[in-house]
């Protein structure tokens, strides 16, 4: 069985879903938000961070966007990506990792801040770069959404609800919905999918 390590409001929202949607069942371990974790979690987190996903055989791994990657590839069954050669793959592969290393790191850059700059004046434009730089990347999956009803292939993946995901973080969520219109159809038809509903209860991701 896996084991999730994770809090309300985190990256653990979307392997959640995963885990969720892919009928896998899993104990969900809440991790208190503290700046001195204890050792044990430390050795399957260095970095202090969830979501952490524990393996059936007793491996961890972090990085929201491999462990979405990796559970689509375990259970292929419950369609939560294109097939490994599918066309729609490639664009799959490319658009998880664009969101894991372009918007996820500005959102973490503007909660963040202090963490990423020396200068204690310095907050103020650390946020306002990351601002700068998911308006950036949003743009472009905007973009890349013009006349699809998903980010790839032809159903719902896992792409798509690590977008809304990321989206629904956004410091300005009236400007994310009016700015960016493609991104608010798919993440309109999201807010009403049973198990986002669901989850959303206890992560408050956008409001009910």
């Amino acid at each position: 069985m896996y084991k999730l390590y994770t809090r309300p409001g985190s990256g653990g929202f979307v392997v959640e879903a995963a885990l969720a949607l892919a009928g896998a069942p899993f104990d969900q371990i809440d991790v208190p938000k503290t700046d001195q974790p204890g050792e044990a979690f430390l050795a399957i987190s260095p970095l202090n961070q969830v979501p952490v996903l524990t393996l059936p055989d007793g491996r961890s791994m972090t990085e929201s966007a491999a462990i979405c990657i990796l559970l689509a590839e375990r259970h292929p069954q419950a369609n939560l990506a294109p097939a490994v050669d599918a066309p729609a793959r490639a664009d799959f592969l490319r658009w998880m990792a664009f969101m894991s290393s372009v918007l996820y790191p500005a959102v973490l850059r503007f909660y963040y801040a202090p963490r990423y700059t020396a200068d204690a004046d310095g907050t103020k434009a650390v946020k306002q770069a990351a601002v700068a730089e998911m308006d950036r990347g949003f743009a472009i999956v905007d973009a890349a959404l013009q006349g699809r009803d998903w980010l790839v292939g032809g159903q719902l993946s896992l792409a798509d609800i690590y977008l809304v995901m990321l989206v629904a973080w956004h410091p300005d969520v009236d400007k994310a919905r009016s700015a960016w219109p493609n991104i608010e159809r798919l993440w309109s038809a999201l807010r009403e999918h049973p198990l986002l509903k669901k989850l959303n209860t206890s992560h408050e991701m956008w409001p009910a």
